[in-house]
């Protein structure tokens, strides 16, 4: 299923309408991933006002179809696991970029059984790395 067919879903199954504004603010998350509000604003160019956008992502917030990646005291935004595969970020401190990690399943394994052995049932989690990427390295070195 497409981007698109999900964001109906996802819009009709709650009782919103699917526009315009919203495909084309879906689908730049989609192509672009993590992106700060001001870069989706600006990617958007005149095809979506600033104000639109404020109040796309809040409700793709509230629906789940958005999520905020934290850097610091702000944030860049994606797609949820709904609409892309789950996966992790390591978020470099000095450029500030962030890399998406593949899923990988001894990591998904540890948090179950890191979350079971304390009885707690895990219904979502998001593992961000802090540190620095192997170009920043260098620089420090």
């Amino acid at each position: 299923m497409n981007v698109r067919d999900n964001l109906r879903r996802e819009l009709k199954g709650s009782g919103h309408n699917m526009t315009t504004s919203r495909v084309l603010v879906c689908q730049k998350l989609a192509d672009t991933g993590p992106v700060t509000m001001r870069e989706l604003v600006e990617s958007l160019g005149k095809e979506v006002d600033r104000a639109t956008v404020y109040r796309i992502i809040s409700l793709f917030e509230e629906l789940g179809i958005v999520r905020r990646i934290p850097i610091g005291w702000k944030h860049k935004l994606e797609l949820s696991d709904k609409f892309i595969h789950h996966h992790h970020h390591a978020h470099c401190l000095t450029c500030r970029n962030i890399i998406t990690l593949p899923e990988d399943s001894q990591l998904e394994l540890a948090v179950e059984r890191t979350a079971s052995s304390h009885h707690f049932k895990v219904t979502d989690h998001h593992i961000e790395l802090h540190g620095y990427c192997s170009e920043c390295q260098k620089k420090l070195s």
